[in-house]
């Protein structure tokens, strides 16, 4: 085998100029995708924030130009570009072609801006080089400087005018590159969603979007930052009011790293119907936490479990709260400055900080202990509402592991649904389960049936009303998961505490047709509104796609010398007697089990024959009402209902 002998001391090279970054952009925006090509608009952005943080404009515009350009305005004081004797070179070469270059570098903390987006000095440059084409504006020193670029070089260097201007600022305008990003159409909502973010973060600084494509403007401003954001969030349905802790301190990651400062503000309230958490660094989103994440969860976990030991809220032998039972309640925000940060990588999600980490929780610790001393009231709710949860997670849990032992796995010899009648068609479109009233009726509809396409599955008394019972109890119960099993589809049981609980599959369904058959009298009626009332609870899919159907009994057998009729209803009856000419029987229908097999293939089973009405609801939300009325646990409300509807269905009452 020949080898390639090649390798030596002149094949190792080094990417140049705007090659570093055009030819790898995913090392320094994370992708060579939308993503990477949004993050490149957040790095210019991030420095006309900067500006406006340290007191020079508090108005920054943003416009989403037709062709995906980007053009960003800001008021700050300009970024310099003039000559610069100390590094004997112009500044818009440091700035936009030069990379770990920019006006952020000065005993690691910054000799412009204390607290900045990023140190790193890549922005600006990374932007330029990724970029088809960048133009640069800036007002300042009583000038007004142009800079152009094309795919990372310069064009006809830095013009340099006179200019009476209203205010100094930066404008750039820049279009990323197709040849560098995979895709460079940014929608809109990542612009609302990123400004928004900035404008909770950077208190009183005015943000507007111009949407060039829609002709919409879009403006953000919160005076009081993360208090007025979490007030917004809040939408005054919070069990507690809003809290806010603000703290300042200066500490060292390890003893042999510079000190540096940290300022933090951390605010939160409980709420029952919304819950959000959102960490901030130097403006940045975490979209990962790192040290504020991991800080938040080590403080709160310790202060409302101390407080629930402390008063006997546990139940003896429980296990202790985990963070996940505090966060369904919680509002949180937390927002950070550093001069010194130690992001995990270039797109800032995550920090890795230690004494950013530790500084918010000893500020937690200290202040959740003063709140839960001075409001008790409040402290009793949250340390409530968390056991609420909590208790609510540990049956989410146990109902999984119950499905999951009950249903899974197909039906076979070892897994088999008692006295479950199959049919021998595997074609689903042709397959249809007859669930019957008992043991007698099973008998009846077996002899009766086409056993080529119609299968039974009988209930045994009455099943429990699942609206009133809780999850546990439902799947506790051998006649539900009987059914279920024979179903094959699954459940669909919504619980933000375990995704896993939803396991239906429409696909899996191994029936064309789901017939409750059931008498024509009280009981009979009772049972089928408790099947249909599980069908809907627990697969609530199979109503809304037609598949579930009730099997009408007939009311009164009529018997003549020479025929045999069948009426489902009084009118029938009359209907059918005014034509009857000689001597007749009448009687009322005897109940499904009594019933011969002809008759029951005639007036339930045959489809040319039987009547069948299908259980398709028009109006979810209104069939939700009428079950949650009738069978849900508002007692009071369904006597008021009966009271004053009651008397809409004596006809059809069974008071003989």
């Amino acid at each position: 085998m020949n080898k390639n002998n090649d390798y030596g001391n002149n094949s190792i090279s080094s990417l140049k100029g705007a090659d570093r970054v055009r030819l790898r952009p995913s090392v320094i925006f994370g992708s060579d995708g939308i993503e990477g090509c949004k993050h490149s608009v957040f790095e210019i952005l991030s420095n006309s924030i900067d500006e406006a943080r340290e007191g020079f404009g508090n108005i920054i515009e943003i416009t989403r130009c037709i062709d995906n350009s980007i053009m960003i305005k800001d008021r700050g004081r300009g970024i310099p570009l003039d000559y610069n004797e100390k590094e004997d070179r112009y500044n818009w070469e440091l700035v936009f072609c030069e990379l770990y270059a920019g006006g952020k570098y000065k005993n690691n903390s910054g000799e412009n801006y204390e607290f900045s987006l990023g140190l790193n000095g890549l922005g600006s440059c990374a932007t330029q080089y990724s970029s088809e084409y960048m133009d640069v504006t800036v007002y300042r020193d009583g000038y007004k400087y142009d800079l152009h670029f094309e795919k990372g070089e310069n064009i006809g260097g830095l013009k340099k005018e006179k200019c009476d201007y209203e205010h100094t600022g930066t404008i750039i305008k820049w279009k990323p590159d197709i040849e560098v990003f995979t895709d460079i159409k940014i929608d809109i909502d990542y612009y609302n969603d990123i400004i928004k973010k900035q404008a909770i973060v950077n208190s009183n600084i005015k943000f507007n979007i111009y949407d060039e494509e829609t002709g919409n403007n879009y403006d953000y401003c919160y005076e009081n930052g993360i208090l007025d954001y979490i007030d917004e969030v809040n939408n005054s349905k919070g069990f507690t009011g809003v809290q806010l802790y603000e703290d300042e301190r200066r500490g060292r990651d390890r003893e042999d790293k510079p000190e540096y400062k940290l300022k933090v503000q951390v605010g939160f309230c409980f709420n029952n119907e919304i819950n959000l958490i959102e960490y901030y660094h130097n403006s940045s989103f975490l979209e990962y936490g790192g040290s504020p994440d991991k800080a938040v969860k080590n403080a709160f976990i310790y202060m409302i479990d101390k407080y629930l030991k402390e008063n006997n809220k546990y139940n003896k032998g429980e296990k202790k709260i985990s963070f996940i039972d505090i966060s369904d309640s919680l509002i949180l925000v937390t927002n950070s400055f550093s001069t010194i940060t130690s992001y995990e990588n270039q797109t800032k999600k995550s920090i890795t900080n230690k004494f950013i980490q530790e500084s918010i929780t000893d500020l937690l610790k200290e202040k959740l202990e003063i709140y839960f001393i001075e409001n008790k009231l409040e402290a009793n709710k949250i340390c409530e509402q968390i056991l609420v949860n909590k208790r609510s997670r540990e049956r989410a849990e146990k109902t999984r592991i119950n499905i999951k032992k009950q249903l899974g796995g197909n039906i076979d010899i070892k897994n088999r649904v008692k006295k479950f009648v199959d049919c021998r068609t595997k074609d689903i479109s042709k397959r249809e389960l007859f669930i019957v009233e008992g043991d007698s009726a099973l008998g009846s509809c077996k002899m009766g049936r086409n056993a080529e396409f119609q299968a039974i599955i009988p209930v045994r008394g009455k099943i429990l009303n699942c609206l009133k019972a809780d999850y546990d109890k439902i799947f506790k119960s051998d006649i539900i998961t009987d059914l279920l099993k024979v179903l094959g589809c699954g459940v669909q049981i919504e619980s933000k505490h375990n995704k896993e609980l939803n396991t239906f599959d429409m696909n899996n369904l191994n029936w064309d047709k789901i017939i409750i058959c059931t008498d024509a009298d009280v009981d009979g009626f009772q049972i089928r509104t408790l099947i249909l009332t599980m069908l809907y609870r627990l697969v609530p899919m199979l109503i809304e796609q037609g598949k579930v159907y009730i099997a009408e009994s007939p009311l009164f057998e009529i018997n003549t010398s020479r025929k045999t009729y069948f009426a489902y209803n009084e009118k029938e009856k009359n209907n059918i007697l005014s034509k009857i000419k000689g001597k007749y029987t009448i009687q009322r229908s005897k109940g499904l089990g009594e019933n011969e097999p002809e008759m029951m293939w005639q007036t339930t089973m045959n489809p040319e024959s039987r009547r069948l009405i299908q259980v398709l609801p028009e109006d979810v939300d209104k069939t939700q009402f009428v079950f949650d009325m009738l069978l849900g646990d508002d007692i009071k409300e369904r006597k008021r209902f009966i009271a004053e509807n009651g008397h809409n269905y004596i006809d059809v009452t069974d008071v003989s």
